[in-house]
């Protein structure tokens, strides 16, 4: 085998300098990069924003408060006021703003009394009219092109000039169409030749929970907007008899009365015209007049220049679950009729005290003030038919119903004592009435069920179990036959003062 020379000194030389060139090189390479390395990362370096991808889409309202923001007004009202109404000429407040003899009454009635000359005369000096003009703020929005404006019956409450402006700021003057204060409804009329952008009511029902925005102007604000949900329904505030109001939690302040409130549709759903609020600002709870309310009433209005509606003439009360129990009734719904008022055309049809009316024209009626709401509806000289319940079995009646006056007669009653009687299962002690009109309630134990239910000594029972009592044992024979039934309480119509009503005391408290 032939051995092969190995390379020259001087080539092996040359080439281990070239590797260590190559390694040097190689070397100075990666020391420059890492180098750089180094010194970039002593370099200040911009953070990013941080990027978070949204899982859902918040909603905007922008588009919708572009086309419904034209139609909602300002609504200015002038109206004349007397010193009695407003602060005294000094700003303090007048002393017949305070109950006679009252600490605040004294106090201001003597600085006013300071402020007169020795002669008990006003000091000379420049003298405030009796009567001033006084400027009211409010909101509203239009409902047709040719100008009927709705806002509150209190924005223009005794009101003698109207003003509105819309969201351009373009001001028109409007006249009064007509009010209702039983639903604080009003409607205003700008007679103009231009076309008004308006915006209709809804015709379907809130949810709640569905997202809302009221606009209107609040503290002179025009066209503010705020957003929020549907909170509550047929809420009942003691605003009226015919109390049905949304709550909701959009921001609403002094000023938004009157104005709407849209769902995501721009349909009005409600009128703001109520908060709570302690401190006088918004904490949330706002209330709105019902499309469906508000509907009727401004047609009324338009059409009559009043709301005319339909009247039952009866005294009416809830359904508890006692009186329910004392008519076997299944469900403790439905108004109790606690008198027929005198020429009243339930009285005419037939109705009598103890009728529990469950049905009109075959709509449930949940509660008295439902019914209200219901009889309210229809227009006065219509007939309808009344699901009621009656001795234990259901009937209806036909009634034509007559025009909502403007005050309820009341019938009045007399008291008086005789020979005593107790009921004791119900603590009650009784006397025969001079009159033979009822049995009066000579005393009331404060333990028994009679006291729960509010019953007081100077009543009057004019009928237990639907049976009218003159004499004490007439109170306890119908007592001891509703124990044989096995009720577990018993219906007496009672007659408090001038107000007649049904109450059901349970069995077994003394």
């Amino acid at each position: 085998m032939t051995e092969q020379n190995p390379a020259p000194k001087s080539t092996q030389t040359r080439l281990r300098s070239r590797a260590l060139l190559g390694t040097a090189l190689a070397a100075l390479i990666v020391g420059g990069i890492a180098g750089q390395a180094v010194v970039s990362s002593q370099t200040p370096a911009y953070a990013e924003a941080v990027r978070v991808q949204p899982q859902q889409q918040l909603p905007s309202f922008a588009d919708l408060v572009d086309k419904v923001k034209p139609a909602v007004v300002s609504v200015r009202v002038k109206s004349t006021m007397t010193a009695a109404d407003e602060a005294s000429a000094d700003g303090f407040p007048n002393a017949d703003q305070f109950p006679p003899g009252s600490p605040m009454e004294r106090f201001f009635r003597q600085f006013q009394d300071q402020q007169r000359g020795p002669e008990g005369k006003a000091p000379n000096r420049t003298q405030r009219p009796k009567q001033r003009q006084s400027i009211g703020l409010g909101s509203g929005f239009f409902i047709s092109e040719d100008g009927y404006v709705v806002t509150n019956n209190h924005v223009v409450d005794g009101a003698t000039e109207f003003t509105v402006s819309n969201s351009d700021g373009k001001e028109f003057s409007a006249r009064l169409i007509g009010t209702d204060e039983k639903t604080d409804l009003a409607l205003l009329k700008v007679d103009d030749a231009a076309k008004f952008t308006y915006v209709e009511f809804a015709k379907g029902t809130s949810r709640v929970g569905d997202w809302v925005v009221a606009v209107g102007n609040p503290f002179g604000l025009g066209g503010s907007v705020t957003a929020g949900i549907v909170s509550a329904l047929g809420r009942e505030i003691g605003a009226g008899p015919y109390d049905d109001f949304i709550q909701i939690d959009a921001s609403v302040n002094k000023g938004n009365s009157g104005g709407p409130t849209f769902n995501q549709a721009g349909e009005v759903i409600g009128i703001n015209t109520a908060i709570y609020s302690p401190s006088g600002g918004s904490v949330g709870i706002a209330f709105d007049i019902p499309a469906a309310t508000a509907e009727r009433v401004i047609k009324d209005l338009k059409n009559h220049g009043e709301v005319v509606r339909g009247w039952l003439g009866v005294q009416i009360q809830p359904v508890s679950q006692e009186i329910a129990d004392s008519l076997n009734l299944k469900e403790a719904k439905g108004a109790l009729v606690s008198e027929p008022q005198e020429d009243g055309p339930a009285l005419a049809a037939g109705i009598k005290s103890g009728d529990a009316i469950l049905t009109v024209d075959g709509k449930t009626v949940d509660d008295a003030r439902n019914l209200a709401q219901i009889i309210a509806g229809y227009s006065p000289d219509t007939t309808v038919k009344l699901g009621i319940w009656r001795g234990g079995k259901p009937e209806e009646v036909s009634v034509k119903l007559g025009k909502l006056p403007g005050s309820e007669k009341q019938a009045s009653a007399k008291q008086a004592e005789d020979k005593t009687a107790s009921v004791a299962d119900l603590g009650l002690s009784l006397t025969a009435a001079p009159d033979g009109k009822g049995v009066v309630v000579s005393d009331v134990d404060p333990d028994g069920s009679a006291a729960e239910q509010g019953i007081q000594t100077g009543d009057i029972i004019l009928a237990v179990g639907g049976s009218e009592v003159t004499r004490p044992g007439d109170v306890e024979r119908e007592v001891v036959d509703a124990k044989k039934q096995g009720m577990k309480a018993v219906l007496m119509r009672v007659k408090s003062g001038d107000q007649t009503r049904f109450v059901a005391l349970p069995f077994g408290k003394a």
